[in-house]
């Protein structure tokens, strides 16, 4: 629903800029080759305006899930609009090309806010209308059912109403929860006078316990009198963008074609990484030996902090990163270092390299031997994976595709300290590897340049 809020007012903004600059100027709607010109303005200008809309999380909506938090950020965001309307206008003059900013732009703005501001009311007007969302009913009470009814509170664009849970009993035998935050409706056993009675538009199965369980008569009765069915684990996929790994059963694994990727796949992936580390390396040169000069100064040690890391099907590679600690202290127990991060030890220079993610920039190098890709999971220290893969299930997966440079879950959860964390970023890198391609790669790379420019973790 976010991309169609973002291609709807992308094409209002296009009309209304095009139309006013039109007006503006006393020059017609269509006049051939000027109305093509005059529309590719429009759209640059457009374009500024979805990019400041998208940087601002306008096209998130668990982030700005009200119009009351869109309207809170909205000055923010048209102020972005003009600046990047005032930077682009001086790149244009410099290089003589017509832009499409001009004496209009002002007008141009104000009257593509005027027509965007009361449509976001609308949707979000239509978004909190029970009436008009799916009726949801969920088979089931336990850590799955649960975890898909947070999901559906917190998810206004799945523009779901929970009508409630149907218990199947699991949870009081396996899973001592608590009582339901949500209503629920009955057993498993009366489930086809609960859907005669609620007549749900959406059924999802988040049964603990499916073997002779599921009741399969009263769903099959369900489908045909026009409720849609939907297995649980794949929806908790769906809207999450990450596997519920403890309720996946390993066949799941075995036999899906999902985790096979073509070779021109791997193979284009493989030369888009090395031309942007080939690139990153020529244009971030001169940065990179100011950095080193800067480590030397600040602290003694080396200047680059080397480390043995988990590469593709697991094996040991040399990952290379700029020194951003002071050395570690000789008597450490290394043990405490599987979960930890000693953040006493970094330097000066250390933090505002973390802080912008200059240290990863000797990464390029990984990236043109081999070692890694561009986009993938982060790699891991080679000596936790053992420890990783007995505790954490279907670990060894993460290993099936070079680790990355940035990746999915990297700009989604951010770094990780604890084993929870560790858990919770497999999850997204098992989404990475399941649904790998060029278009989500491009993906995973804005949104890490979002990421660093509002210094979110990645």
């Amino acid at each position: 629903m976010a991309r169609l809020v973002m291609v709807v007012e992308g094409i209002v903004l296009v009309v209304a800029v095009y139309v006013t600059a039109a007006l503006f100027h006393g020059e017609p709607f269509w006049s051939g080759a000027g109305t093509l010109a005059m529309a590719s303005r429009a759209a640059a200008f457009a374009l500024l305006g979805l990019l400041s809309f998208y940087y601002h999380d306008f096209y998130d909506l668990r982030r700005v899930r009200a119009f009351r938090g869109f309207n809170r950020r909205l000055p923010a965001a048209l102020g972005l609009w003009l600046l990047l309307l005032a930077g682009s206008h001086t790149a244009w003059a410099l290089l003589g090309w017509s832009h499409p900013a001009d004496v209009s732009s002002a007008l141009c703005l104000a009257v593509g806010t005027g027509l965007i501001w009361p449509l976001r009311g609308a949707f979000y007007a239509f978004l909190k209308t029970p009436r008009l969302a799916k009726r949801v009913m969920i088979l089931g009470t336990g850590e799955l059912a649960r975890k898909i009814a947070a999901e559906i509170h917190d998810s206004p664009q799945l523009h779901y109403h929970l009508v409630g849970h149907i218990d199947d009993d699991s949870h009081h035998r396996n899973e001592p929860l608590g009582p339901m935050p949500d209503p629920v409706l009955g057993s498993l056993e009366n489930l086809a006078e609960i859907v005669k009675q609620y007549d749900p538009d959406l059924m999802i199965v988040a049964l603990l316990e499916r073997r002779m369980r599921l009741p399969m008569i009263d769903l099959f009765n369900a489908r045909v009198s026009g409720t849609l069915i939907e297995d649980g684990v794949e929806l908790y996929e769906r809207c999450t963008g990450k596997l519920a790994i403890e309720h996946i059963v390993p066949s799941s694994f075995l036999f899906s074609r999902d985790f096979v990727k073509p070779p021109w796949l791997l193979l284009a992936r493989r030369l888009l990484s090395c031309g942007v580390a080939t690139a990153g390396l020529v244009l971030t040169a001169p940065l990179m030996a100011v950095i080193a000069l800067a480590i030397k100064l600040d602290s003694k040690g080396s200047i680059f902090f080397v480390q043995d890391r988990a590469g593709l099907h697991g094996k040991p590679f040399r990952l290379v990163k700029f020194r951003t600690m002071h050395p570690p202290v000789t008597n450490a127990d290394p043990s405490q270092r599987h979960w930890t991060s000693d953040l006493v030890r970094i330097t000066r220079v250390g933090k505002w390299l973390r802080r912008l993610y200059l240290d990863e920039l000797p990464q390029f190098l990984n990236i043109l031997i081999g070692h890694m890709d561009l986009v993938g999971p982060r790699p891991e220290m080679f000596d936790n994976v053992k420890a990783m893969a007995e505790q954490i299930p279907y670990y060894a997966l993460r290993t099936t595709v070079r680790p990355g440079l940035t990746g999915w879950a990297q700009i989604k959860q951010g770094y990780s300290v604890s084993r929870d964390e560790v858990t919770e970023k497999m999850r997204y890198d098992l989404y990475y590897i399941k649904h790998m391609s060029l278009r989500f790669d491009f993906r995973i790379g804005v949104d890490t340049v979002k990421n660093v420019l509002l210094r979110r973790g990645t």
